[in-house]
């Protein structure tokens, strides 16, 4: 992984994870851009595993980069306020939340476990 705090951007193989705010969210969203969100902690094992079985997988990455899907990591690893608030409005108190917006569409809420095949099934352009 490699990470350019300058631009808030964490590139994860062909995936480059953007850091999370809800402006950000907002404004990819109202452009019609499909957004990906990782609520995601350094200290949160079944995240851990996400990460090394299907946000590493290449099917993934290259499903990611084909379709311009916009990812976004929330790093709750500090229990940032702003993140707590966000996960509160998706009824949760922890982590891993996995959030997709097809463009125009409401939140899909992932499984809390994912392989490659549940991301490439859940997260489609419609």
């Amino acid at each position: 992984v490699q990470s350019n705090q300058e631009n808030g951007i964490h590139t994860q193989g062909k995936i480059d994870w953007q850091s999370f705010t809800p402006e950000l969210v907002t404004k990819l969203r109202e452009e019609g851009k499909p957004v990906f969100i990782d609520f995601t902690a350094a200290w949160c094992l079944s995240c851990q595993v996400n990460e090394k079985v299907a946000f590493s997988s290449d099917e993934v990455q290259n499903y990611f980069k084909d379709n311009s899907i916009q990812t976004i990591k929330a790093d709750w690893t500090n229990k940032d306020a702003v993140i707590a608030q966000a996960l509160a409005e998706f009824g949760r108190n922890s982590v891993p939340l996995y959030v997709y917006y097809a463009p125009g569409k409401d939140a899909k809420i992932l499984p809390q476990i994912l392989t490659p095949g549940i991301v490439l099934e859940e997260v489609t352009i419609e």
